[in-house]
């Protein structure tokens, strides 16, 4: 313990006051200059960026003041429902047990096919006396309706902030409600940055970049992930019978969230600015315990709320998903990304939308992946199950369509159902017999989109263990379901007897990785992407990083995380040691270039790669990757090429390696220029392969002439390029990581990452990092290719699409 006196204490970047007095964190103030209003010296600029971000995903102020008011309904009607079942139904009556006629008189008995809902239903003085009756439904009622009081004032509140934002947009960003959907967030954020320099909405910092902005926006998401990355929270179980399971649900976040956020007890003072006393190492021991009577009181507080809160979940499950089971049983069957994958695969200042769009991309890829592994003895099973299944269903409904009186036979409609839902069931475990199995080449496809996975699965993608390892990431919409009920049972446990054990890790994470940045606030080191301080040698930083075993990324994020941001948003200008890695990638990728296969021989593959990956509505980027991907194994295999001729056969890095070059050479950037090009289709195609055109600065685009030139589906196609270049990366990354530093382990066998409490003679060293970017070393190019609510995003039941193509007024080829 003693080693951490060694350590550098919390890192302050530039000394600057605080944002915002105390007292007035959530002020938004107007100046009115004549007949306009200005937007200065903004008091919660991670509030208003935050709203600003939401209110252009969400779709202006109609949709979100609609959303707002029938989520009230929504409760209103859960809570209003239910106690109306629970009281004011005879069941007895409605089930024909008894004849009884509440609206006249009584039936024969014998006539129990009459009865109506009517009779079912109790008359009102009778229902509000049983209501009066039990005392449990009344606190019930009470608890809600004080939550729905709640509820409504923050509804009331935020209705006013979107107004707010809404005048904002179309004062200050001149965007018209009606055009919002036509903008992509890169050119409202480019807005922004002009704004910033009119009229001053941050008074630190003259000009703010896109990274000031992705931070105040990602702030405590940063920490998250890299909580997450560095194995900080306690998420990963060992269940009885069932080993190790990863556990981490939407009230579990929310708890930790609560404790370490922005709960009353919380590390940070406010939204933006950690408490001084945690950013000194003097008294660790005492901030832990502190911290660890925190976690304990919300243990037992999640405790005593379970009942209450286990009702409410069940309650929600029931009226979400009840319907579409019986509709579609095998919806239980599809497949989501879990939770815990959503922050393991995300990088460090990726927005939602980009994440979205990334994972959506990755989903029929992964869907394939897991869907390719097959028991052949439960195969057997389940076709003579809907084989005997089907036989007696199919007399069933032969009666019925015979006779209708036999749907009048007690039990035959439940039957007909579970039949039906028997026979969904069992279908979904015969596999299909036209698949190809392929699983390394599917298993690259994933990665091509979500771009992390560990080592081991390398080579390893027919193993069960690397599927189970998937599961966790890429989980069964009926476990995430149970996941959430048991949440309420689970979560109290998790906090009283597990991160109470790691009070003392996390008061040292935050110290230890916490940078104060001038006009931003105290955010995520890792979050800077410094590959200096953070990167890890095997993942191509070797001799640029001087970050110890306790201070590097796991699994190459940083690495990762620069080129993701440096390609979503072209015009950022990263510091010198960012820029220094950039440009060694690119010579390792015109290196790797020599050996690898012509462009031409792999894009005139892509028929053969697309059919091999079972991809049969891909995309140009998309016959891109499978070609990369899947030229190996036909080089593998003597194939010939698109001449004839027999080619030597060459590695997933040296093709992908290829590709990126030849964009990079194709064209002569301007000396001015650090960023990069765009692989967009010509007007006139050549069968030796596509042309590519540069795209055009911020400011060049912006022409009314040039963007009425690009049409909306060259835009579309553009973005789908941006995200395909990516995917590039990655995958060249992995490769020669791989190559490289890969060390012989057996199936399941992860490197266990540094515990945070091991980190003796690991003291953060190394200047103070820079606030403001110098400007990038000119260099060559780089290569351009083109139920419950998680995250604000909708569960994926198929390919979700890319993000909404970019306006062509910017360089960006992010999603919007």
């Amino acid at each position: 313990m003693a080693d951490f006196e060694a350590y550098q204490e919390y890192q302050r970047i530039e000394d600057y006051e605080e944002d915002s007095p105390p007292g007035e964190e959530d002020l938004l103030i107007h100046v009115p200059e004549g007949l306009r209003d200005s937007w200065h010296h903004i008091k919660n600029l991670d509030n208003f960026f935050t709203r600003i971000y939401h209110f252009h995903q969400k779709n202006g102020f109609a949709c979100m003041v609609v959303t707002e008011l029938f989520e009230l309904v929504q409760f209103l009607f859960v809570v209003t429902f239910t106690t109306f079942l629970f009281n004011c139904v005879e069941y007895d009556v409605l089930f024909a047990n008894r004849a009884v006629n509440h609206t006249g008189q009584s039936l024969n008995p014998l006539d129990r096919n009459k009865v109506t809902l009517p009779d079912a239903i109790l008359p009102s003085q009778q229902c509000i006396e049983r209501i009066q009756s039990n005392s449990w439904i009344i606190f019930l009622l009470i608890m809600a309706a004080i939550f729905w009081v709640y509820r409504l004032g923050k509804v009331i509140y935020n209705v006013l902030s979107y107004w707010e934002i809404r005048q904002f947009y179309i004062k200050a960003l001149k965007i018209r409600m009606d055009e919002l959907c036509n903008f992509s967030w890169q050119e409202v954020q480019g807005r922004l940055i002009s704004l910033q320099r009119e009229q001053q909405m941050c008074i630190h910092k003259k000009e703010l970049t896109e990274l000031d902005i992705y931070h105040r926006i990602l702030r405590f998401k940063n920490y998250t992930v890299a909580m997450i990355n560095k194995s900080l929270l306690p998420v990963r179980l060992r269940v009885p019978f069932f080993g190790d399971m990863i556990f981490l649900t939407q009230g579990l976040k929310y708890n930790f969230e609560l404790i370490l956020f922005w709960g009353p007890c919380s590390l940070f003072q406010n939204k933006w600015n950690l408490h001084p006393k945690y950013k000194r190492a003097s008294n660790r021991l005492e901030l832990a315990r502190q911290l660890s009577r925190i976690i304990l009181l919300a243990g037992i507080a999640n405790l005593l709320l379970c009942p209450f809160v286990l009702v409410w979940q069940v309650l929600y499950a029931f009226f979400s998903y009840a319907e579409v089971i019986k509709r579609e049983p095998g919806s239980l069957g599809a497949r989501r990304w879990s939770l815990y994958g959503r922050l393991y695969l995300r990088h460090f200042n990726e927005l939602d939308h980009e994440l979205q769009g990334r994972l959506g991309r990755g989903y029929k890829p992964a869907a394939k992946y897991m869907n390719a592994f097959v028991s052949p003895l439960l195969a057997v099973l389940a076709k003579n199950v809907a084989f005997f299944s089907g036989s007696v269903l199919a007399v069933l409904i032969a009666l019925t369509v015979y006779d209708e009186d036999v749907l009048t036979v007690q039990h035959i409609l439940t039957a007909i159902t579970v039949l039906g839902v028997v026979i969904t069931i069992t279908r979904s475990f015969i596999p299909d017999e036209h698949m190809v199995w392929c699983p390394e080449q599917l298993l690259q496809c994933v990665l091509a989109h979500i771009h992390y996975m560990p080592d081991h699965w390398k080579g390893n993608a027919n193993k069960s263990e690397t599927r189970d390892e998937m599961a966790q990431l890429f989980q069964y919409k009926a476990v995430f379901i149970l996941e959430e009920l048991l949440s309420p049972i689970v979560t109290p446990f998790i906090l009283i007897f597990l991160l109470r054990n790691k009070s003392l890790e996390i008061i040292d994470f935050f110290r230890n990785f916490t940078v104060e940045v001038v006009g931003v606030g105290d955010i995520c080191s890792f979050a800077q992407m410094d590959v200096r301080r953070h990167g890890n040698p095997q993942w191509m930083s070797e001799g640029q990083t001087e970050a110890s075993v306790y201070q590097q990324a796991e699994n190459g994020k940083t690495e990762l995380s620069l080129m993701h941001f440096t390609i979503k948003n072209p015009r950022w200008q990263p510091p010198q040691d960012s820029s220094v890695f950039i440009s060694h990638l690119r010579e390792k990728v015109q290196q790797d270039a020599q050996t690898g296969p012509s462009p031409q021989l792999l894009l005139s593959e892509a028929p053969l790669c697309t059919s091999l990956l079972s991809n049969e509505s891909a995309t140009a980027p998309d016959n891109l990757l499978a070609s990369v991907l899947a030229h190996p194994v036909l080089t593998a295999s003597g194939l010939p090429g698109w001449n004839r001729r027999f080619v030597p056969q060459s590695s997933t890095a040296s093709a992908a390696a290829s590709v990126l070059a030849s964009l990079s050479s194709s064209q002569q950037p301007p000396a001015s220029r650090t960023r990069s090009h765009v692989l967009l289709p010509s007007a006139h195609h050549h069968h030796e392969g596509p042309m590519y055109h540069s795209d055009n600065t911020a400011a060049e685009s912006m022409s009314a002439s040039d963007s009425k030139t690009i049409s909306q589906s060259n835009l579309a196609l553009l973005s789908e390029f941006a995200s395909a270049e990516m995917s590039l990366h990655a995958i060249y990354m992995h490769e020669v990581h791989q190559q490289k530093f890969q060390t012989p382990r057996g199936p399941g066998q992860v490197q266990p990452p540094v515990a945070m409490r091991d980190i003796g003679a690991c003291a953060v060293t190394g200047s103070q990092m820079q606030s403001t970017h110098t400007a990038s070393l000119v260099v060559p190019s780089p290569l351009r290719l083109g139920g419950w609510v998680e995250e604000e995003e909708e569960e994926e039941e198929e390919e979700i699409n890319s993000s909404p193509a970019p306006d062509p007024s910017q360089t960006s080829r992010g999603s919007s």
